[in-house]
């Protein structure tokens, strides 16, 4: 296999763009895979939908066919000349006699059951107000999902980089340490070994995207994301402004920070709003146009990367 690798006589450019299409094959794969338990989960709850639909229907079938036969027994007994005896409406209690004949008894066992039910439909009517408490949290969690896909929705933070290394299992990864102002620093993996040395990823200020699904990166389980300004040649990690300590949040102008707990991969959230995140001419990270900043202390910059991307 290296006899094999020298005669292709790769260069360093291309060995490294092979490297991070990998690493990038490695998130799309675990995408998919989340993607695929949520089709699996949606089909068994489709399933047993269709189920519940098909015997509603057979159900109503059935009902159909039994009152056409009451109904031809009826027209039977008619032609006859069968007396026809009135049947009341609720059943019989056990040990009742066979009250045919007179009108009033069988009024008087149709009406007192129903003053009997009124407690017991009220006590039922409070209980399907209770449970529609839950109900309703559902369906304030289902419109957290529908708010608006921008950049509300991102988790961006300060954070310091405390210590960085070599991936043990990949050349083109470092595994990082990162202080983003909570209890225990988080790990991250970061494929910048191309593009940023070693010694400037130790105990460094960045910008942090804190609400991606944690995902295994060649064994190691990737807690953030350090925010870039990105071309296909030169990657920078982004500056906060000066005077940022780890946790302080990034806020852009007109958008009421409002991070989802996790981004949900199948929403495809970040996806959706990475396009529009770019530096400007003056290496300002923008959403829009708009600028990332932190409140009281200045504005995100790239260190000379304009009007790219930011990844």
């Amino acid at each position: 296999m290296t006899l094999q690798l020298e005669s292709m006589s790769l260069s360093p450019e291309e060995l490294n763009r092979l490297k991070q299409r990998a690493f990038e094959s490695e998130q799309l794969l675990s995408s998919l895979k989340d993607e695929l338990e949520e089709l699996s989960s949606l089909y068994v709850s489709k399933r047993n939908h269709d189920l519940t639909i098909r015997l509603t229907h057979e159900n109503a079938a059935l009902r159909r066919q039994v009152e056409e036969q009451k109904n031809l027994l009826n027209k039977i007994e008619l032609q006859n000349q069968v007396p026809q005896v009135p049947r009341p409406p609720f059943p019989r209690q056990a040990g009742a006699g066979m009250c045919t004949s007179a009108a009033p008894p069988a009024q008087a066992e149709d009406t007192s059951p129903k003053e009997e039910n009124k407690p017991a439909k009220q006590a039922k009517a409070a209980k399907k107000d209770q449970t529609k408490k839950p109900i309703g949290e559902t369906n304030s969690s289902s419109n957290k999902q529908e708010a608006p896909v921008d950049i509300s929705r991102l988790d961006l933070r300060v954070g310091r980089i405390v210590s960085a290394k070599k991936h043990p299992d990949a050349d083109a990864l470092y595994v990082e340490e990162v202080d983003v102002g909570e209890d225990q620093p988080r790990t991250v993996v970061s494929g910048l070994v191309r593009f940023v040395p070693l010694e400037q990823m130790q105990n460094r200020m960045a910008v942090l995207l804190c609400n991606l699904k944690p995902a295994k990166m060649r064994g190691v389980t990737s807690q953030a994301m350090v925010m870039c300004a990105s071309t296909p040649e030169k990657v920078e990690i982004l500056d906060p402004p000066s005077g940022c300590q780890p946790g302080d949040q990034v806020h852009v102008e007109g958008y009421i920070r409002n991070p989802d707990p996790v981004l949900n991969p199948k929403h495809k959230v970040f996806e959706s709003v990475a396009p529009d995140l770019k530096t400007d001419s003056k290496k300002i990270a923008t959403y829009k146009g708009i600028a990332l900043h932190v409140p009281g202390k200045g504005n995100v910059t790239a260190p000379s990367l304009t009007e790219v991307q930011i990844k």
